[in-house]
Order: C-alpha cells, then sequence, then structure tokens
C-alpha cells in the first residue's frame, strides 16, 4: 500500500512504526524525519504537521480500497451488502497498522486537514459501493456513513478475534439502522410529495363558465 521507495511512502511508514512503538502525542516531526533517514527540509516539502502525513495515510488506503473494489453502478436495490463489503475491506487494509492506529486514536486531533481528508474518504467507500454521493442527498449519505464508520472503527480497535466477529456484527447492525431510517424517510418524502400535489390542486382557481347557453358567446 505505501510505496516505501519514495520519500512521502517512508514519511508516513516511519510515522506509523514509531505511532506503534510508542504514544503518537509523544512523537515529533523530527523523530519521523530521523526514522525515515530524511531531512527536515524534506519533510517539510510534502508535510507542515502530523496531521498531514496521517491526512496523506488516509488517502493511500483510498486508492488500496478502490483498487480492490469492482466496478460497481448504482441500483435500486440494496446497497447495504456493498458497502459492508467496502468497510470490511478497508479494516483489511489497515489491519497491520492497528497498534500505530490505537496509538493515534487514543491523542485523537480534530485538525481540520486530517477531518477533511476523513469526510472525503467516506464519499469514495460510497463510491466504491455504488451509491450516489452528488448533491445534498449525497453530502448526507458520507455525513451518515462517517458516524457509523467511527463508531465501528473503535470496534474493531478492540476487536482481537481473527474473523472479526465483533466488528462484522456492529458494522451490519448500524447498516441496517441506517438502512431503516433511510426508506423510513423516503416514505416520509413520498407522503409529503403526493400531499403537496393534492394541496396544490385545491388551490387551482375553478374553470369559468362557458359563455352563453350552449358556450357560444353571447348575442351582442
Amino acid at each position: 500500500m505505501l510505496d516505501t521507495t519514495t520519500p512521502n511512502g517512508r514519511i508516513i511508514g516511519a510515522a506509523l512504526r514509531l505511532a506503534a512503538e510508542r504514544p503518537w502525542a509523544d512523537v515529533t516531526l523530527a523523530d519521523i524525519a530521523t526514522a525515515a533517514q530524511v531531512s527536515l527540509v524534506d519533510l517539510r516539502r510534502s508535510f507542515s504537521s502530523k496531521a498531514d502525513i496521517l491526512a496523506a495515510f488516509v488517502r493511500a488506503v483510498d486508492d488500496a480500497v478502490l483498487g480492490r473494489s469492482p466496478e460497481r453502478t448504482a441500483t435500486p436495490g440494496q446497497p447495504r451488502d456493498a458497502l459492508f463489503d467496502v468497510v470490511m475491506s478497508r479494516f483489511d487494509v489497515l489491519s497491520s497498522h492497528k497498534a500505530a492506529l490505537k496509538s493515534i486514536a487514543e491523542s485523537w486531533t480534530t485538525d481540520p486537514v486530517l477531518l477533511r481528508a476523513l469526510a472525503q474518504s467516506q464519499a469514495w467507500m460510497l463510491r466504491a459501493a455504488g451509491i450516489p454521493v452528488e448533491g445534498i442527498e449525497g453530502q448526507v449519505r458520507a455525513a451518515g456513513l462517517g458516524v457509523i464508520y467511527g463508531a465501528v472503527f473503535r470496534t474493531w480497535l478492540k476487536d482481537d478475534d481473527p474473523g472479526l466477529a465483533r466488528t462484522m456484527a456492529a458494522l451490519d447492525r448500524r447498516l441496517r439502522r441506517a438502512e431503516s431510517t433511510i426508506n423510513s424517510l423516503e416514505d416520509f418524502k413520498k407522503k409529503l410529495r403526493g400531499f403537496c400535489a393534492t394541496f396544490a390542486n385545491m388551490r387551482k382557481p375553478a374553470s369559468p363558465p362557458p359563455s352563453g347557453a350552449n358556450g357560444a358567446p353571447p348575442a351582442a
């Protein structure tokens, strides 16, 4: 996943190795540069903070997940299974960095650079599952997946079962709950559209009566 033949790949890899060895809060950019065998000048050309490095790692994970995902198109059927597969594929990609991610999660930051990368990641996972993310509804879907993924990610960090039974159960439960909520909202939207159409028809003025007895213009 990480191309350690490039300076950026070595920097990201070094950051993750150090996070696995000690608390992420104690790791400095100078430590990362030393471990990656690059100068601070070289590190600064691509990364201005540890959050920048983590954001680059998130994008690398996105690339790996998208590379694994089959071509899918949006269908009116249930997308839950496809999204389940995509998220579990992401956890599989992350598995070799679990110790580092535990350390990072313990000193979580709300740096906007990292938050933006994570938000974009949710959109890419939806696309990989064949789910549209354009428009306001797409943004709502991405935000909803972010909530689901964040909760299941915490379960995954504590799940030492090789089969990830707890993680899969948590993901399936939350996706089913989200699907039920979405279906309820769709039903509400249909009823609302029907009500609006009925109300609009009620407000239309009645057609004027025909002129004259037989609909002909009255005599002058």
